[in-house]
């Protein structure tokens, strides 16, 4: 109730600060504000925001494109389907940089370079869009998010007359590498995004796409020129604030490439027993064919029943195969029917596939499970080994 109630009195004020002020003044500038990650995945990329600044008016507002509504209807249910609406906010600057200072995120500011008339023209169409039914948007992670939008609404206010140079050390690079690189290889966060998202975020972004990361917005514009007079977009940067060095914490023990190694070890040494004493531990076969479907029919949905661009052509499938599922009740028996082995060699192929799209580029796969796949691959070569022999020994 109280979360209800402080958004109406926002919306009041803003509703008030927008009436009053219809016209900006001459002194008013207009900036790109852009806030440094944090130490949450949420927070990973940084985040956007416009500053108006027009002290005549007694105006200084951030708008911004990241706000989400936890407590909407099937939350959780759209953001799986891609259909998870985002929208504008509106806030004092100071208590937006008030914000970041105190989660300790570096704040830089760039003022721009605009005419009156294109200061005035942005202004009309951040106050239309924060309007209730005009507010939202359908999120999309690459193409439509807090920094794509800075781009969008500043190239719509001045009818495309910046042009985005890229800077001289650019180096064009995939969407994945334009993730991973501001995330800790060996995080589940990391993991969980190279699992879901397909090869399709393997191809190399443009110039431009790059502008999907809200540092790079900063970087973009920081070398960005108008393009009838080739003079810069950006006329001072400022650091509002510098992040303080902050100790590191230590999740190494519970890592991905911990984890899934200690996993991976686990299944050789079963496998081990296993071969020495030629003997089958049913419960592993059951326990990783289960596991391995189950990954599968979810990277199938994400790829073939949402709306994410991003996740599909997943080729995770070659070691999370969803027909491990409907193959389990093989497992049961002592000796499955002939084309269980065959199936057990489609495996292993499979996971020589995996490795060659890995070789030459197609898809990058997370390196923390690279002991889950060579356990794997050793466990569905024995379970062939076995059961060839027991088919013999019959």
């Amino acid at each position: 109730m109280f979360k209800n109630l402080l958004t109406t009195v926002s919306l009041i004020f803003f509703t008030y600060s927008f009436s009053q002020t219809s016209t900006l003044s001459n002194e008013a500038k207009i900036s790109i504000i852009t806030v440094a990650p944090g130490s949450s995945l949420n927070d990973a990329f940084g985040h956007n925001a416009i500053r108006i600044n027009d002290p005549i008016k007694n105006l200084d507002i951030s708008f911004d494109y990241g706000r989400f509504d936890f407590d909407a209807p099937n939350f959780y249910l759209n953001f799986a389907r891609g259909k998870l609406n985002y929208s504008i906010g509106a806030s004092n600057y100071y208590d937006f940089v008030k914000f970041y200072k105190w989660q300790n995120r570096s704040v830089e500011e760039q003022v721009l370079n605009l005419s009156q008339k294109q200061k005035q023209k942005l202004y009309d169409y951040l106050v239309n869009n924060y309007q209730p039914q005009n507010r939202n948007y359908l999120y999309d992670f690459f193409y439509d998010n807090c920094a794509t939008k800075i781009k969008d609404v500043l190239n719509q206010s001045t009818n495309n007359a910046i042009l985005f140079n890229a800077p001289k050390d650019f180096k064009p690079q995939t969407f994945r590498t334009l993730i991973q690189d501001k995330l800790d290889w060996n995080t589940w966060g990391s993991l969980g995004i190279d699992v879901a998202l397909g090869s399709v975020i393997d191809q190399i972004a443009t110039a431009e796409d790059h502008m999907f990361l809200p540092a790079n917005i900063h970087i973009f514009f920081d070398h960005a020129t108008f393009k009838d007079n080739n003079t810069a977009v950006v006329g001072q940067s400022i650091l509002v604030y510098k992040q303080t060095n902050q100790p590191k914490s230590n999740y190494f023990f519970i890592s991905p490439i911990v984890v899934f190694g200690l996993i991976g070890l686990f299944i050789l040494i079963i496998t081990y027993r296993d071969f020495k004493s030629s003997k089958r531990s049913k419960w592993l076969d059951i326990t990783l064919f289960s596991i391995t479907g189950i990954i599968g029919v979810v990277v199938l949905l994400l790829w073939f029943a949402t709306d994410h661009k991003a996740t599909h052509q997943n080729y995770n499938l070659l070691w999370a195969c969803a027909l491990n599922l409907f193959v389990i009740g093989q497992l049961f028996r002592k000796i499955p029917k002939t084309w269980f082995i065959k199936y057990l060699k489609f495996l292993v192929i499979l996971l020589c596939l995996l490795t060659l799209h890995w070789i030459i580029g197609v898809q990058v796969f997370a390196f923390g499970l690279i002991p889950l796949l060579i356990a794997l691959f050793i466990r569905y070569l024995y379970l062939i080994k076995y059961f060839n022999q027991q088919a013999i020994a019959l």
